[in-house]
């Protein structure tokens, strides 16, 4: 019984290949303020499965765990349109937080943990939509030069990139920290797979960035309103300011 729940949290919690319910959603639902409602509750239903019935993951869906993170990871360095790239990077990330159930932390603090880590997916989602309205679609090199015609929007674009692949100050950092230190002494060979996951991440992320922002200017269209680029700065800001917070949910 045990082992058919952790399955069923597998699809929450995306281990390949049960991740691909999540992502076959996510690339069908076109609304944003349902994508971004996705992104935010679809791990912690996973949180709530293990929760609510004890459950401890076994040894062998760690390795699981690490290689549908990496494979995913590895996927993500050929995507060109950003609403599968988000999709696939959410489904990389949560699948790393098997390895924070082995270490003992507590449901609440690792619901914390996966809001920290969706959140930045769901105002990349929100940038992304801001794409498919101006230009109809968000592909890379289908346009480019975003940092002179919206420049504005390219700054929190790439400041939003950079939360999602976890660089420092930001929650997904200090959680991929953890998860290296604590791997490291029992599995190292697991430690070493997350730091290779980590970097297809910030590579997955530059490649990104250059497909939308390098280039020539294209068209003319309009940037990121006054309301809408104080809305990111304070939400950019709260997650900053929250270090702290996120390090206590993770040592």
């Amino acid at each position: 019984m045990n082992d058919m729940l952790i399955l069923v949290a597998a699809v929450f919690l995306p281990l390949f290949p049960f991740s691909m319910l999540f992502n076959a959603l996510h690339s069908g639902l076109r609304p944003p303020i349902l994508r971004a409602l996705l992104l935010l509750l679809w791990p912690q239903v996973g949180l709530l499965i293990i929760d609510h019935n004890g459950l401890t993951p076994p040894g062998w869906l760690l390795a699981w765990a690490v290689l549908s993170s990496l494979l995913y990871a590895l996927r993500a360095l050929a995507l060109r349109e950003v609403g599968m790239w988000i999709g696939f990077l959410a489904t990389s990330s949560w699948a790393l937080i098997w390895l924070m159930l082995d270490q003992g932390l507590g449901a609440e603090r690792l619901a914390r943990v996966a809001l920290g880590i969706s959140v930045p997916l769901v105002m990349l989602s929100i940038l992304a939509a801001g794409l498919e309205r101006r230009f109809g679609a968000a592909y890379l090199g289908l346009y480019g030069g975003l940092a002179q015609s919206m420049p504005r929007f390219a700054i929190m674009l790439v400041l939003v990139v950079l939360a999602v692949i976890a660089t420092p100050l930001f929650p997904g950092f200090f959680a991929m920290l953890s998860m290296m230190i604590a791997t490291m002494p029992s599995a190292p060979l697991l430690a070493v797979a997350i730091g290779v996951i980590w970097l297809l991440w910030s590579w997955a992320g530059a490649r990104l960035l250059q497909g939308l922002i390098v280039g020539p200017k294209t068209q003319a269209v309009d940037d990121l309103g006054g309301l809408g680029l104080g809305l990111y700065i304070l939400l950019l800001a709260a997650l900053i300011a929250s270090s702290g917070y996120w390090l206590e949910a993770i040592v």
